[in-house]
């Protein structure tokens, strides 16, 4: 076994990447593989909705061969992904709206504004994710309440740490709030969302088999317009803008501390930060998982309340860990591997759902529904291993991903050399 001191560590943590046109700048490759390894999570939480396994009745779901298999998946799934990878992505995206902060502010107002015109041009991309490829994107509203972190950057970390608190609580008291007064916020998006998709055609008996039968991109985009109203009654359903701020600050705190630059110093705070979220997540998640799969027994109040501890807890259990574990082997391949998706994310994220209609929507093979969970589930690791040899391929010879790149040219104005230059 080959160990490596405090500085060969600190040399491999940092990667030299020049990540905007005017300066440059140190990349870590934990973050990277953080990053990369949340990828993973989401695209196995997204897969069963772009395989239509998701949408199916209970009943349905109970009647395929794979049934007892996808019984056990989905509980796995509930008790060791469901927000879990969205809660490390909320956390990474805070991490990294800290960072673009820090240099905005040392170019005073107009680095301010160059930070705001970078989250304006993230969400008309996300709208055009929303609205012409996958209607359950979540860059819309990252770019949407990333835009109130500016106001908030002059705040101390315990005033943020508060405020992260009661958005993540929030939630809880708003279900508890529905519960007792027998009423939900989200019910006119709701009757809005079924009123357009009944004005295509699409109702519960063919909205599982809608995009498995579509014969034409004008079926697909029908749906993704009924869906773009299903997902804003999602995020007001489900809280999710106080939930998503919560984490964004979190992870602003994290940034503008930046532990992931001396983990070797901090090593102590690292193991008690992973023993605790693991012996917080560990039981919360078992009950969430069972709570989810015996339709909330203990309530909507009893369920988000699990939700928040669970989600969090192992977000953390999960970052922490692999930082430990960087920190024992920092040459393994695992960081390596997982690094690459990691750097052009936000092109991964969206390859996942060109990936998911590729492979189950009747414009393209049309394998929806003819897949249990756990199939879709592996072929999800699939998708991602694939990813994985892409983005390496890619790096060896661009700077950025393709949406990255378009990206930081749209928030510069300019054009930017996209090949690396050879030494």
């Amino acid at each position: 076994m080959k160990w490596f001191n405090h500085t060969q560590i600190m040399k491999m943590i940092q990667q030299p990447e020049t990540l905007s046109p005017t300066s440059e700048k140190q990349r870590y490759i934990i973050l990277d593989t953080l990053r990369g390894f949340a990828l993973l999570g989401i695209c196995l939480a997204n897969l069963p909705e772009f395989s239509l396994w998701t949408f199916l009745s209970p009943e349905a779901q109970d009647a395929m061969h794979s049934a007892h298999a996808d019984h056990i998946t989905r509980f796995l799934q509930f008790f060791l992904f469901d927000s879990k990878f969205y809660g490390i992505f909320s956390i990474l995206f805070g991490i990294g709206f800290s960072i673009i902060l820090s240099h905005a502010q040392e170019k005073g107002r107009s680095g301010i504004a160059l930070f705001y015109r970078r989250l304006i041009i993230l969400f008309f991309i996300a709208m055009a994710h929303l609205l012409l490829i996958w209607s359950g994107d979540i860059l819309c509203l990252y770019a949407i309440t990333g835009m109130l972190l500016p106001l908030m950057s002059k705040w101390s970390d315990r005033k943020l740490l508060i405020t992260a608190s009661i958005c993540l609580f929030l939630p809880v008291l708003l279900n508890l709030w529905q519960e007792t007064a027998q009423f939900r916020f989200s019910q006119p998006l709701e009757e809005a969302w079924w009123r357009k998709a009944n004005s295509y055609g699409i109702c519960e008996e063919n909205f599982a088999t809608w995009l498995r039968d579509a014969e034409s991109y004008k079926e697909v985009h029908q749906f993704l317009m009924q869906g773009a109203i299903e997902r804003m009654w999602e995020f007001v359903e489900g809280h999710r803008m106080p939930k998503v701020l919560g984490l964004f600050i979190i992870g602003f705190v994290i940034g503008r501390n930046r532990p992931y630059a001396k983990l070797p110093d901090i090593k102590p705070q690292i193991i008690k930060t992973c023993w605790i979220s693991f012996l917080i997540g560990l039981p919360t998640s078992l009950l969430y998982a069972f709570s989810a799969v015996h339709n909330q027994p203990w309530g909507l109040t009893g369920h988000s309340l699990l939700h928040l501890f669970s989600s969090l807890a192992f977000a953390f259990f999960y970052m922490t860990g692999l930082c430990l574990l960087f920190l024992k082997r920092p040459e393994n391949r695992f960081f390596k591997w997982f690094s690459k998706p990691g750097r052009m994310a936000l092109t991964n994220y969206i390859g996942q759902s060109l990936f998911g209609i590729i492979i189950y929507y009747g414009i393209a093979f049309g394998l929806g529904l003819s897949m249990g969970l756990w199939q879709v589930e592996l072929t999800a690791i699939a998708i991602f291993i694939l990813q994985i040899m892409l983005s390496a391929w890619w790096l060896r010879f661009f700077r950025f991903g393709p949406i990255e790149w378009v990206w930081r040219m749209l928030t510069y104005g300019k054009w930017l050399s996209l090949k690396k230059q050879k030494e």
